[in-house]
């Protein structure tokens, strides 16, 4: 009796210290958390940020109730919707950062698991969808965040093929081309390009689709030299979108499926120097058979991949990240770094088809060695599974939100519908490099393809070293991709000291397919440490 009870004891004081040393060890990791907002009215499927520090949530629309009611008297009627004919409820709201206060938007036809991008002039595409989006064409042109703008769905103009599950990519001339979708292996552009009216077939599409679809949201990357890079299941291809050929076959990734619904990320790390080299990411996914058999804990996988993808002989780096993940999104930070964050640990995307939330994010560093790249950060407390986002601000932080692995909204659950807005700030933000970071005094709003231009900055401390001036783009973010997501870091010469502030002479990219035309988040970044950015109109 005397030993069962010292067993038992002994037991308990050992789960206290090992839940004392976790607490210890992830109070010193890198990073903090912010809870914005804690109910949103919506789950956010979609997200995006305008050059008006706003930010644009988007759910589907036959999901039912939300939990944001639209204006007084606006309503959508839908007498096909087996959810609710009439439909009182917001699907789609612009959210403040200034502010963190929310506007109800007006979204017309279903926008379940479509794409979008942003145009030259700062306006949001948003493509496909389901049922009555399936064809459907919107756009959201950003204003001030006190102002009443809202999606406009267009009534002249819709997709050639339906677009379920496409990606979206912005090319050098500015014009977006629309890549694949469930049953659709082709392209087609908005606008249509000369030449180029109607869906083209593209047959690699067609090649990599498995018995579990495992084509879907292809990730799409524009390269430097103005081909886009293409990688679906565990195949890659470079595409000449103006000839409409393949025009090289990468060596296969080996680790299984990584797209949709395997459920891994992509990213094209950081443009830099001559601008000639396009290095991709891509990390984690669900084995193959765990969609299929409807596997909630089948072990994600935990390898990256890293090709330089404009190398004559391009071959795949290989290296583990700390957990195995599914569903995480990969964001770009200003320094050139990646987060990896958000997703679970075992399944696949798909309706609760997933466990093991993975709270963790993970900084991938490009500049380290094979095996030293990865740096586990501080986990949030808010599972973030199937339809979750993250999105870089402005002001250096990561915005996460959504999370619904439900058909309709559910509360009572594991995990639950998520409503909750948050903050993550990368370590580059915490208070003891407050005076390493720098402040934009003057910057210009327009900049042209090549040209010479000066930004000015202040910091607290002496400057020491380069400070980088990079350009962040603002990506449509979903389904574990972030379309046309892209970091140009600008030739720039030492800083001058210029009265009580510093003058840094920038050479503006050379052309549209290292940066194609659009709004991009501009960057100071002294020692590692970013400033906020203020936006600046990239054009021809």
């Amino acid at each position: 009796m005397e030993d069962s009870v010292f067993s038992s004891s002994s037991q308990w004081l050992r789960q206290i210290l090992i839940f004392t040393i976790l607490l210890t060890v992830n109070a010193q990791l890198p990073g903090t958390w912010e809870l914005l907002v804690p109910n949103a009215g919506i789950a956010s499927m979609h997200t995006a940020v305008t050059r008006f520090n706003t930010v644009v949530l988007l759910d589907r629309t036959n999901i039912g109730p939300s939990r944001k009611l639209l204006p007084k008297g606006r309503c959508r009627i839908d007498p096909n919707d087996a959810i609710l004919k009439k439909d009182c409820y917001a699907h789609s709201v612009v959210f403040d950062l200034q502010t963190n206060q929310l506007r109800p938007l007006m979204i017309l036809t279903d926008t379940w698991c479509s794409s979008g991008q942003f145009l030259p002039d700062g306006t949001l595409l948003q493509t496909g969808g389901d049922l009555d989006g399936f064809r459907k064409i919107r756009k959201f042109e950003p204003c001030e965040a006190a102002g009443f703008c809202d999606w406009v769905e267009l009534r002249d103009v819709e997709l050639v093929n339906g677009r379920w599950y496409a990606t979206n990519q912005i090319l050098p001339d500015g014009t977006v081309i629309i890549v694949g979708g469930r049953g659709t292996n082709t392209v087609e552009y908005f606008p249509p390009r000369k030449g180029k009216i109607g869906a083209i077939e593209l047959k690699f599409l067609a090649d990599v689709e498995d018995t579990q679809m495992d084509n879907l949201y292809p990730y799409v990357h524009l390269l430097p030299n103005g081909h886009l890079f293409i990688f679906a299941n565990n195949r890659a291809v470079m595409y000449d979108h103006e000839g409409n050929k393949v025009i090289r076959d990468y060596p296969v990734l080996s680790g299984g499926p990584r797209n949709y619904p395997s459920a891994g990320s992509s990213v094209m790390l950081a443009l830099q120097g001559d601008f000639k080299t396009a290095v991709i990411v891509i990390c984690g996914g669900a084995q193959y058979g765990a969609f299929i058999q409807r596997s909630t804990d089948t072990p994600a996988h935990g390898s990256c991949g890293r090709i330089v993808a404009t190398d004559p002989k391009p071959g795949w780096e290989m290296e583990d990240m700390p957990f195995g993940r599914i569903m995480g999104d990969m964001v770009l930070l200003p320094t050139g770094d990646s987060l990896i964050i958000n997703g679970a640990q075992a399944g696949t995307q798909g309706f609760e088809l997933a466990s093991n939330p993975c709270l963790y994010p993970v900084l991938y560093r490009p500049d380290q060695p094979v095996g030293l790249r990865f740096m586990t950060l501080n986990p949030g407390t808010v599972p973030r599974m199937y339809h979750s986002t993250a999105n870089l601000l402005p002001d250096g932080r990561v915005l996460v939100a959504g999370s619904n692995p439900h058909v309709f909204y559910k509360f009572d659950v594991e995990f639950p519908t998520e409503l909750r807005l948050e903050a993550f700030s990368p370590e580059y933000l915490s208070p003891d490099r407050a005076n390493l970071r720098p402040v934009i005094e003057g910057i210009p709003e327009t900049v042209r393809y090549g040209e010479g231009f000066d930004v000015f900055v202040s910091v607290s401390l002496p400057v020491v070293g380069i400070v980088e001036v990079n350009f962040a783009s603002a990506p449509f973010a979903t389904h574990s991709f972030s379309h046309g997501q892209r970091l140009v870091k600008l030739t720039v010469t030492p800083s001058v000291p210029d009265n009580d502030r510093y003058r840094i002479r920038c050479t503006a990219p050379p052309n549209g397919a290292v940066a194609p035309p659009g709004y991009y988040m501009a960057f100071a970044v002294n020692q590692g440490v970013p400033s906020v950015a203020r936006w600046v109109h990239l054009v021809p």
